[in-house]
């Protein structure tokens, strides 16, 4: 009896096949990321509401945390906001406690999918300063996750996440918890919007 090849692909809706060790650009497809994001909770699903919060929605909300701190990001840029956890359609959330007692394991999965994501929609490697603008925005979206969602008090969510960050009112209300079907139809649009704004730059 010869011993199998353990399977480490994934069929997915769109019809592609993709690699989770190996990712090819060629295989990944926006409709495959959305619908997984959107299916994927945040905190565990340990969050208040009729629905999950997703991580399609949390995109959202770090692309516009992103735009309301940074100084004018391009639409490249909000597309690295955008896509920041895109890898998550595949491997899923797990909290930060948990991705640190995995370790380095997990995150080189994520980074290899990462990597073909961006070269599937063409985005060069980010900038160290684009890169501290996803984790600024990241962290500042985790704050306010945490506390108007996920039980913590504002206490012990400033000593993980830090100092909390005033947000507009329209940046604000994309904590409030959507359906699954709005997640997915609200992300994909907002990414076909910022690919329309790249495409019409002139270089």
């Amino acid at each position: 009896m010869t011993d199998a090849p353990l399977r480490a692909w994934q069929r997915m809706l769109s019809g592609r096949r993709l690699d989770l060790l190996d990712p090819a650009p060629a295989d990944i497809e926006i409709a495959d990321i959305a619908h997984g994001l959107a299916r994927v909770a945040r905190w565990n699903g340990q969050t208040h509401g009729p629905h999950v919060f997703s991580v399609a929605q949390h995109a959202l909300l770090v692309e516009a945390i992103g735009a309301h701190l940074g100084p004018g990001p391009t639409p490249a840029e909000r597309l690295e906001l955008l896509l920041h956890d895109a890898p998550e359609y595949v491997v899923g959330d797990l909290i930060s406690p948990f991705k640190a007692a995995i370790g380095d394991s997990y995150k080189a999965v994520e980074r290899r999918l990462l990597v073909a994501i961006r070269r599937r929609y063409r985005l060069d490697e980010p900038t160290p300063e684009a890169i501290a603008l996803v984790k600024r925005a990241d962290t500042v979206a985790a704050y306010h996750e945490a506390t108007r969602l996920a039980g913590f008090d504002p206490a012990e969510a400033e000593r993980i996440f830090g100092e909390p960050v005033t947000l507009p009112s329209p940046v604000m209300a994309l904590l409030d918890p959507w359906p699954t079907a709005s997640a997915q139809a609200r992300f994909l649009a907002r990414f076909a919007e910022l690919g329309d704004l790249r495409e019409h730059i002139v270089p």
